[in-house]
């Protein structure tokens, strides 16, 4: 049965700032299935680095979905995909496979075998490192998300995008959003002890903002020196429990410990914006922060989010 949506035919892809947080993660995960997921999808392939967010992203937009996610032969040559026609009737209507971690127990083409068998009896499949089994399985996913720096949602057509086009984008920026997360940690660190209104969190190409009900009282030149000090002492970045990092021997609350680079001075080209931007329509105090800036004295405050296409 074919699904005919506006939405659907006449969009190539959307861009969303990836969320540092799991539980953002998940709740971006449920829109992308409220906005552009097809009733009628068969594959639904997932690309995207370690630590980058795919399994809350798939959390979010399947929940309850059963996922194999150890690195153990057992685990992986008993999993629900592999042995669909053992089920009976209760068998799974959604599936799930992580590629890079099955292909080392399991030939791509055996992957790619069942996928096509499952599918073929209406059932879906989500596919993780879906880039890895495309050469063998010869055939497009229907929805295709890459999370790097941003979330890309694009759903393929005949003439592409391919994965590999996908890959190549998510890859390469993953590293700004890591930086962007430690840096925004760091602000975190530098400002504890200083008393400040209440505030949100929101995105920024290369960068983060915080956003507070009502100005701040702290100087804005001064914490950028304290942060330039952190990361030119290079301090180690390490989870630390599920909610937490370390910062050298400084124990703080994160919501995304794994999305960090190993040490501070992995940071690169670090600036705050050196002024307290007032937001009129919300009614807040924003202050930004922004990495990997090869020419500062050359960028315009309002450039930061400039698209490019």
């Amino acid at each position: 049965m074919i699904y005919n949506n506006v939405r659907h035919e006449c969009n190539l892809y959307n861009f969303f700032f990836a969320p540092r947080g799991n539980l953002r993660m998940m709740e971006l995960g449920m829109k992308i299935t409220q906005m552009y997921l097809n009733p009628f999808d068969k594959i639904i392939g997932i690309i995207g680095a370690k630590d980058s967010g795919k399994s809350m992203l798939i959390r979010g937009m399947f929940p309850g979905i059963q996922t194999v996610e150890e690195d153990d032969e057992f685990e992986v040559l008993n999993m629900p995909l592999l042995n669909a026609e053992d089920v009976g009737f209760y068998t799974p209507k959604t599936f799930h496979v992580d590629v890079r971690m099955a292909k080392k127990y399991v030939p791509l083409e055996e992957i790619a075998r069942a996928v096509l068998d499952v599918t073929a009896q209406n059932k879906r499949v989500i596919v993780e490192h879906f880039e890895i089994l495309y050469p063998a399985l010869k055939r497009n996913a229907d929805l295709l998300i890459g999370l790097g720096e941003e979330v890309l949602v694009t759903r393929p057509s005949l003439f592409g995008p391919l994965p590999d086009n996908i890959a190549d984008i998510v890859f390469k920026s993953l590293i700004y959003r890591k930086m962007a997360h430690s840096a925004e940690d760091l602000f975190g660190y530098c400002v504890k002890d200083i008393e400040r209104p209440s505030y949100t969190r929101s995105g920024l190409k290369h960068g983060f903002m915080i956003n507070y009900r009502e100005k701040p009282n702290f100087d804005l030149y001064e914490i950028e020196e304290k942060i330039q000090d952190i990361i030119r002492q290079d301090l180690p970045i390490v989870p630390s429990g599920e909610e937490s990092i370390k910062i050298g021997d400084y124990e703080m609350h994160c919501t995304g410990p794994l999305m960090h680079v190993e040490s501070t001075g992995k940071i690169e080209g670090f600036s705050l914006v050196k002024e307290f931007y007032y937001e009129p329509r919300f009614n807040e105090y924003v202050v930004a922060g922004v990495v990997g800036q090869k020419d500062k004295q050359k960028e315009k405050d309002e450039e930061i989010n400039v698209i490019e296409v």
